[in-house]
């Protein structure tokens, strides 16, 4: 059933590539200020359900509505409501030739029209909140994969989007690194930032998430807190996924 006062309210979602049905119906709300980690295998529809929720995949059938705005209709600003849904990939995606600070401020002016010296100040007040308050006059290759990924939060936040999605923020990054994009989005977490996250981070789900969600071939197969999924899943398919993954 659909929940009119979720942020996120998705119901009989599918998509398929050609004969690949990768969404075969999936019903899913985030409430406000709510932390969701979707979690599975490889190949189970876990990234392209992301995608979905801002239409960079075009769903085929199904309802995504995003603070109470149906995307799915042909009437909706799909640009003004990205605006709205903050992404993160695995990819940083930061413009080489271009300084961290005017990086994160590409949007803030010709997205939403601030002027140079406003956006700035949002930039650097982003930069500042993920720990890169000296870097906003460096470039992304002077910067560790951690800090481009920081950098690449912060470009998002300074919009200040109602929902984040993260799809599997640090899957590219070093081990040694991963903490400090964990840290940046515990903060968030604590700032009431609702979130989607797709990771395979298992600790920082168990520790931080209201929710998890386990995907497989598709589907929803199990969602409950955190001490439920991992201590106590009910289905034997979440079991044998998360044995894997056991301290």
């Amino acid at each position: 059933m659909s929940d009119r006062n979720a942020m996120l309210d998705v119901a009989g979602l599918r998509k398929s590539f050609g004969s690949l049905e990768v969404l075969r119906g999936i019903d899913l709300s985030v409430a406000p200020q709510e932390l969701v980690f979707v979690i599975g295998p490889s190949g189970s529809g876990k990234s392209t359900l992301l995608r979905c929720c801002n239409r960079l995949e075009e769903p085929d059938e199904g309802s995504i509505r995003v603070d109470g705005v149906e995307l799915l209709d042909p009437k909706t600003d799909i640009n003004a409501m990205r605006r709205r849904i903050g992404m993160v990939f695995q990819s940083f995606n930061l413009y080489p030739h271009m300084t961290v600070l005017s990086n994160v401020t590409l949007a803030l002016r010709k997205a939403l029209g601030k002027g140079r010296a406003e956006a700035r100040e949002i930039g650097e007040a982003a930069l500042a909140r993920v720990g890169l308050a000296d870097k906003v006059d460096a470039y992304p290759a002077q910067l560790s994969g951690g800090q481009q990924q920081r950098a690449a939060i912060a470009r998002a936040v300074a919009l200040e989007p109602k929902i984040m999605l993260f799809d599997e923020p640090t899957s590219a990054l070093d081990p040694e690194l991963v903490g400090s994009v964990l840290a940046v989005m515990r903060e968030l977490r604590e700032a009431g930032m609702t979130m989607v996250v797709v990771s395979h981070e298992m600790r920082f789900a168990r520790d931080a998430a209201d929710r998890v969600v386990f995907m497989d071939h598709g589907a929803i197969v199990e969602q409950g807190p955190p001490e439920q999924v991992f201590g106590a899943p009910e289905h034997a398919r979440t079991r044998s996924f998360l044995a894997d993954f056991a301290a």
